[in-house]
Parts: structure tokens; sequence; C-alpha cells
């Protein structure tokens, strides 16, 4: 095949499009940034990261006077790039079911730029067989474009670092687009795993499954630990201290984001929805706000009382809110308490931490973000901290 140049990342000025951008380009790849932002792409051209990503906006600096960073909102500039790597996914409907239609607009928007020879490249999470189905089109509707499926599986925030230290897992549709992957992804990665596309699909999946159901564990057994008048904290440092068969057991919290309880429910509807260890992980972390709330109504009045939520993103120390609990905690809380306050470091907040602690009877912690850590709470304040940020 011939020399790999020039990439395209469409809905590259993303969580999951710009940081392999960054990196991509800083291998030494023309990087052409497609994405219809218009916002995000100004400022990263003004050399500023439009989200928190560790060590993102040093790189993005140091790569706009090289040229090879390039931002666009036109897809006719598929046309150039030798790859064109696509980081829209399918996220899940109201009714819990896969959403392809933006996967399939956004795919045939690009079709009258792409042309032979090229490779598409399938980045973000899709439903089980969707590649094999796009692969069909493009060799029996034409353009001959060569698809493969190279999932990220990276974490926000640290994505520079886990994009080379992370094996990455490659397959595609025929020899063509499997040589233009490892040119790729050898190029920035330590390690390449070969295999179908059919598992890339579900190895990708299962991944965020996994961690979505320990995560369920864990706050199962906070509830039970609650329930039975005991800190679980301190079970939980008994069972796991020390002890290798159950050092990885995860602490409870608010299991969010835009990707876990998303693909958890892919896998089940992939399944015929008889993926019940998916639906009961789902019912006990989205369950856990509910929990929370009912858990401060039986330690005093609520609905006299002024309630106060620390951190509002996804997960902690990111300015992420995409399917974010706490705001599904906000909601029931102000179904219950006489007002609620929020106080996130990363967004516009209602309150300052001050206000939270000083006027709120009830403080409730959403999301464990570093500056909460060790903050003095008020003597007679009501605290619900099932992540135990503050300490005990």
């Amino acid at each position: 095949m011939t020399q790999i140049q020039r990439i395209t990342i469409v809905g590259g000025a993303g969580h999951v499009g710009l940081p392999l951008a960054l990196v991509l380009a800083d291998q030494g790849f023309h990087v052409d940034v497609l994405d219809v932002n218009a916002a995000a792409l100004a400022t990263i051209k003004a050399g500023k990261m439009p989200f928190r990503e560790h060590g993102a906006e040093a790189l993005l600096q140091k790569l706009l006077p090289t040229g090879r960073l390039n931002m666009t909102s036109d897809n006719a500039v598929t046309a150039l790039a030798d790859v064109v790597i696509c980081v829209i996914g399918t996220p899940v409907d109201e009714y819990l079911n896969p959403e392809t239609y933006l996967f399939y607009k956004v795919i045939g928007d690009l079709r009258p730029h792409l042309r032979d020879g090229q490779t598409l490249i399938l980045r973000s999470t899709v439903y089980p067989g969707l590649s094999a189905k796009i692969d069909r089109m493009f060799r029996e509707e034409g353009p001959r474009v060569h698809v493969a499926f190279c999932p990220e599986r990276v974490a926000q925030g640290q994505s520079l670092r886990e994009i080379h230290e992370l094996p990455q897992i490659i397959s595609a549709f025929d020899d063509v687009g499997i040589a233009a992957a490892r040119t790729v992804f050898g190029r920035i990665s330590r390690e390449l795993i070969e295999v179908v596309p059919l598992e890339a699909e579900l190895a990708k999946l299962m991944c965020n499954c996994y961690r979505y159901i320990t995560f369920a564990i864990a706050n199962q057994f906070h509830m039970i630990a609650t329930d039975a008048g005991v800190d679980f904290n301190r079970v939980h440092h008994a069972a796991t201290h020390n002890n290798p068969r159950t050092s990885t057991m995860p602490r409870p919290g608010l299991a969010a984001g835009p990707c876990l309880f998303k693909d958890t429910m892919q896998l089940a509807a992939f399944s015929n929805n008889n993926f019940f260890l998916g639906h009961a992980a789902m019912l006990i972390n989205e369950g856990l706000p509910q929990y929370m709330v009912n858990t401060l109504k039986g330690k005093c009045d609520l609905h006299k009382m002024k309630a106060g939520i620390l951190g509002m993103t996804f997960k902690a120390d990111c300015d992420d809110i995409r399917d974010s609990l706490s705001f599904k905690l906000k909601k029931l809380l102000q179904l219950e308490a006489k007002a609620v306050l929020t106080h996130d470091p990363f967004l516009k907040s209602d309150a300052t931490i001050e206000q939270i602690l000083n006027e709120c009877d009830v403080i409730v912690v959403g999301t464990p973000h570093k500056e909460y850590r060790g903050l003095k709470i008020p003597t007679g304040k009501i605290v619900e901290d099932v992540w135990n940020c503050l300490g005990k």
C-alpha cells in the first residue's frame, strides 16, 4: 500500500478524537481535525484545549507551529486523506436500544468525498456487527474503501499517556485495512493485538461492561453494609488489606459517564436482552442516587433541610458532565429537600464551597474532586459520602 502521510479524524475536536490527533501529529502525520463544533475548533486554533486532558495543551501549543495540525468543518478534506478515522459511535436511545442514526448520517455525509483505496478506521464503540455492515455497503455501493475497527479504550484525562501504553486492538476486513491499522497504530502504541472485527467490537464492549459490573458489586456491598448499620469503608479495608484475591475490589461511588452504562446496554441488546448481570448492574448503579437520598431521609427530616452537593461532573478532577449521576442526585434531592445548592470547581456553580459548608444542613459528595479531600465539615452537619472522599 502507499505510504500513509495524511489522516483525517472525524469528530476530531472531542474527548476521543483530539488526544489521538495530537499524538498522531506528534509522530509526524499530517492530521486534519474535522468537526462540526466551530467553537471548539476556534479554541484549538488558539492553542487552548476545549476540555481538560493532562498534558494536552502543552502538546497542542508545540504542534500548532509545525503545520501538521489542521482544523476544519469541511468534509471535503477527507478526500485528501490516506486514512480517515471516525470517532462517532452508537449511543443508546430512551428505550436502551442502540441509536445508529447519527452514525449512518456521518458516514453518509462523508461518502461523496471518499475515494477508492482509502482506509476508514472506526474508532468509537459501535453495536456489534455494524462495522461489517459499513464494509458491505462500501463493497457493494462504493467507493472501494477499506474498513477497519480499532477501538479506543483510554481513560479520559489520561489519554495521551494511555494511547502509548495500552495495547491497541486492531481489526479489519481485508489485508489493506489491517496493514493501514498496523502502520497508524504501530507508530503510537507499544503493542498491537490483531483480531477479527466482531471480536474487537465485543472486546471493547466487554471491557466497559466488566468495569460497570465491578462498580455495581462495590455499590451493592455498600448498600448491604449500610443497611446492616456498619461502615462499609471498614468492611472494605478488612476484606482487601494485604489480600491479593480481593485487592482489585473497587470502592463505591456514582458509576456514570458516556461509556459504561451505554456499552453495557449495547451488549444487553446484542444478547437479545439475556445479559441479566448487566441489567442488574444498571439497576444498582442507576439506583444509587435514590439510595443516597433514602439514607438521608432516614437520618433527618429532609424536607426541612437545605442540601448541598459537592461535585457535579461524571468523575473526579475532570470537567465532563456527560451522563453524570450527580444531576440525577440533584433532581431527587430537589423533590425531597427544602433547597439544593451545588458546587463544582470545573463548572459554573450556584454556590461556593464555603456557602455549602456554612448554609447547608446536609452535605452530599457527588464527585470526589481533590479539592474536597480533607475538608473540615462543621459540627452538626449531616453528611452522605459514599466515596469516603471527606474521610472518617
